[in-house]
């Protein structure tokens, strides 16, 4: 339940507080059902606070302000009676025998307060000023009605109900607008109940969002901006500053949840003060502060529970409420624990010769203001004004009310009686109306006959440039925003000043960082972080059950990089790119291709060398030899061309060695096919005419070995290799390979290598000599045992079966070898092969000829 409709429930339920109406009514002519009537012909509504500033005018402006303190803040633990019920009992006592500024001292906390003083005497000034200008309402004399609303709703309700039901004392018509309404919960109550009499209502403090609502709250107005605005500043504050771990400490209100709301950040904590224990609320939220990670606290409240927060090794950011609280910044208790805080701060403005008006304020020319009676004696410390000896002067005095060095709220008030006269001074100015019936005709108004809603209506619509040049409209409820940035910084003698460092127009901050001490005492900000930032690259990985600001950093797999703090996600590099060491750049890839460089090159390249050498002291050895048994009686023809075959094959593994290009790619396939056909072709056509000669020796079977002559030979070696050059012509004209880096293979270092672009071209060309190989295999093995001292087809079968393995072998190791290791292993396949191929088949010949040489005649080969 709300103060108001609690304070307005024990007000009309209990007797004690029938007779409080009937005492005040008494004394300050309220007019309730226990009064008697006055005598006055004009009704009037009275307050408690009903002591005021009043001044008549052509047309008067209603005043409210918090004059009077509240009570301290207590912790309502059922222990004592209630404070406004205390004030009721006691009640009957002082309405007999005090007066009515005693009784208002002692409803209101007993305390006149200084700044909210000044804003009363802003309001005054305002007035006067334009009283006296001759281009804003010439010939319009504006006069106040100026009520105390003690900081209690109540008392603000009943004050304002009095503003609109004018004065039965002189019968003033009811004021036509409203300066007040000190809070938000305030502001809402009396323009709500204002709200059906259209009655505009104009808060210079009250920033809660809500009361943006214009179809709640259709006759409200402020020169205060909205606390959206306010918490937007802080929010880009923190992002500015990288604090991403901060805690909250707010009150329990509109107000305090509001600054919380899209703050784009990780909060570590957040605690709301509760009104109704506040004693209590607050130590146990600095107790959370004390043991919290966090070194940035957000305060949101009002500065009499600041004041308990402060621990030490904090920085604390200041909402506009205590930022620039005075009572703060002269503690000594506080400059110790406080200094530099960091705060939104509503904008501070000059008010030409405000300063002289409020030090040349004297009671002695103000016989009726009570209210600068009652500081006079609190200042002078005289109780009335006789003891006073009249030469006493402000110009000496130093406090809140004589401070005119930085006018904020002031300021506000100001404006807001400026904003006023402006909708006033269009209204009273004849002007077209264009729903008048008749579209050529102006309405004038008279300053007596002005009803609120029309007022209401020009404030809308409201665009003027005030005294200081400022332009000034309202959108809504809403002023344009605009807010100092403050800085707590301590001075040479220990105490606090409170430092410019930047301001806020709208939603662009401008901000002189260089400016700003820290709560460490230097220019080095703050660090409140759940985690270390993530250096480039790594990544920021969430940890699971914890703020997304609490993180680890993973460093970026390979190939992917972040080149900047704190990445939410590695980019992958293109793919001729690689990320470096460090995972902060793509770098281009580095060919990589198997040279007569590397160490595997060489070994290659002499193995293939040794190979081809090998192969031409045997064919030197067969040609000195063509003569002997042994070479004639193996197809001496066969015998030279497969040496030519194999020493091809052993040559054509070097063009694999090097950097591909286009004709390297089509010449080393070409050469690896044509040279393993022209090889395999000629073992098997050795292996038939081995056949055909055994079979020949049978009876009927001589003609057999007509078939197989040296021309039949001869040509089919040739058809067979020439069935291989087509498939390689056909293969190289459609769809040759070509060099390409292998891109998907991982690693900074990527293989050029010959990309085959069909891979049903090199299957055709593998399977055909795979096919050759394994009819010879089954040829050979089937002339094996025949009856010969020296059988060719025995070393047939196992040099070709040496030849089907390594080969079968090829494919799962080429397929599974990276980079230019692929290559190497068609090599190796290449030259173990060949290998195989010559030593199965000449080396037993070649140790014969050379180191048996008693075994190189027709008899001994004859022999069975």
């Amino acid at each position: 339940m709300s103060l108001f409709s609690w304070f307005f429930t024990l007000w009309h339920s209990s007797a004690s507080s029938l007779l409080l109406v009937g005492l005040v009514g008494r004394q300050l002519g309220l007019r309730v059902g226990l009064q008697v009537a006055q005598t006055a012909t004009c009704s009037r509504w009275s307050t408690p606070s009903d002591q005021g500033l009043f001044q008549d005018g052509d047309v008067v402006i209603g005043g409210l302000f918090n004059i009077y303190n509240k009570p301290s803040a207590i912790d309502h633990d059922f222990t004592q009676l209630p404070h406004l019920l205390a004030i009721y009992r006691n009640c009957i006592k002082i309405l007999t025998n005090t007066s009515l500024i005693s009784l208002n001292s002692f409803l209101c906390g007993h305390s006149l307060e200084n700044l909210p003083l000044q804003y009363v005497y802003a309001m005054v000034f305002a007035l006067e000023e334009i009283n006296h200008s001759t281009t804003l309402l010439p010939g319009v004399k504006l006069g106040y009605r100026i009520h105390d609303s003690c900081a209690f709703p109540l008392w603000a309700v009943q004050a304002a109900l009095s503003l609109a039901a004018g004065n039965s004392t002189s019968c003033d018509q009811p004021v036509p607008l409203i300066i007040g309404g000190d809070s938000s919960i305030t502001a809402q109550i009396l323009s709500r109940i204002l709200g059906p009499l259209s009655v505009p209502l104009m808060s210079y403090t009250a920033s809660c969002p809500c009361l943006s609502d214009r179809h709640q709250f259709p006759n409200f107005f402020r020169t205060i901006p909205s606390d959206i605005y306010q918490a937007w500043a802080i929010g880009r504050l923190v992002i500015h500053f990288k604090w991403t771990w901060i805690g909250a400490v707010l009150e329990n209100s509109d107000y305090g949840l509001t600054a919380i709301k899209g703050a784009g950040v990780c909060l570590a904590f957040v605690e709301t003060l509760n009104r109704e224990n506040i004693v209590s609320e607050v130590r146990r939220a600095a107790l959370i502060i004390q043991a919290s990670t966090a070194r940035v606290i957000l305060v949101f409240t009002w500065y009499t529970d600041a004041r308990e927060l402060f621990v030490t090794d904090r920085q604390f950011l200041a909402s506009e409420a205590w930022s620039t609280s005075g009572d703060l910044l002269q503690s000594r208790v506080t400059s110790q624990v406080a200094s530099g805080v960091v705060g939104v701060a509503i904008r501070s403005s000059t008010i030409p010769a405000f300063e002289n008006y409020i030090r040349s304020l004297n009671p002695s020319h103000r016989p009726d203001d009570k209210f600068l009676r009652e500081f006079w004696e609190k200042v002078f410390g005289c109780t009335s004004l006789p003891l006073c000896n009249g030469t006493e002067s402000l110009e000496g005095v130093q406090n809140h009310f004589t401070d005119t060095s930085q006018l904020r709220v002031t300021y506000n008030v100001y404006l807001a009686v400026y904003a006023a006269a402006h909708a006033l001074h269009s209204l009273l100015s004849c002007s077209h109306r264009e729903n008048s019936p008749e579209k050529n005709t102006s309405t004038c108004y008279f300053p007596k006959h002005i009803k609120p809603i029309e007022l209401l209506q020009y404030l809308s619509n409201l665009n003027v440039t005030t005294p200081q040049g400022d332009l000034f409209y309202f959108h809504g409820a809403d002023i344009p925003a605009k807010y100092d940035l403050v800085n707590w910084q301590k001075t040479p003698e220990g105490s606090l000043k409170l430092v410019l460092i930047g301001h806020v127009d709208g939603f662009d901050i401008h901000l002189n960082e260089s400016a700003i001490q820290w709560s460490t005492g230097s220019n080095q900000i703050p660090v409140s972080v759940c985690s270390e930032s993530c250096p480039p690259g790594t990544r920021m990985a969430n940890r699971k059950g914890e703020p997304v600001c609490c993180f680890d950093c993973i460093p970026c797999a390979e190939r992917e990089i972040s080149n900047k703090t704190d990445s939410l996600q590695c980019e992958r590099c293109p793919p001729e790119f690689w990320s470096n060491v460090e995972r902060t750049a793509c770098i281009p890839r580095q060919l990589d291709f198997l040279s007569f460089d590397d160490a595997l090159g060489i070994t290659l390249t002499t193995t293939a060398v040794s190979g081809a050498m090998v192969t031409t002291a045997v064919f030197v050895v067969f040609l000195y030899y063509r003569q002997t048994p042994v070479v004639r009686a193996n197809n001496s023809e066969l015998s030279f061309l497969l040496l030519l075959s194999l020493k091809l094959c052993f040559l054509c593994s070097l063009v694999f060695i090097g950097r591909p290009s286009d004709w390297s790619c089509w010449l080393q396939q070409a050469a690896f096919g044509i040279s393993f056909v022209l090889c395999v072709s000629c073992l098997q056509v050795k292996t038939i005419v081995v056949l055909a000669a055994f079979r020949s020796a049978r009876p009927g079977a001589e003609a057999l070995m007509k078939w197989f002559g040296p021309g039949q030979q001869r040509g089919s070696v040739c058809l067979f290799t020439f069935i291989q050059v087509i498939i390689c012509i056909i293969w190289l004209t459609l769809s040759p390979p070509v060099p390409q880096p292998d891109l998907d293979t991982p690693g900074l270092k990527v293989t050029l290598k010959c990309a085959m672009v069909s891979v049903l071209g090199f299957s055709l060309v593998l399977g055909y000599i795979g096919l050759l190989a394994c009819t010879c295999l089954l040829l050979a093995f089937l002339a094996r045992k025949l009856p010969d001292n020296f059988n060719e087809a025995k070393l047939i079968t196992f040099s070709m079966l040496i030849f089907c393995v390594v080969w079968v072998s090829f494919v799962p190791a080429y397929v599974s070898s990276p980079g230019k290791y692929a290559v190497a292993v068609e090599i190796f396949s290449i030259l173990t092969s060949s290998y195989g191929l010559l030593l199965c088949i000449f080396a037993p010949k070649c140790f014969i000829i050379l180191l048996r040489p008693e075994k190189n005649t027709k008899k001994h080969l004859m022999a069975r």
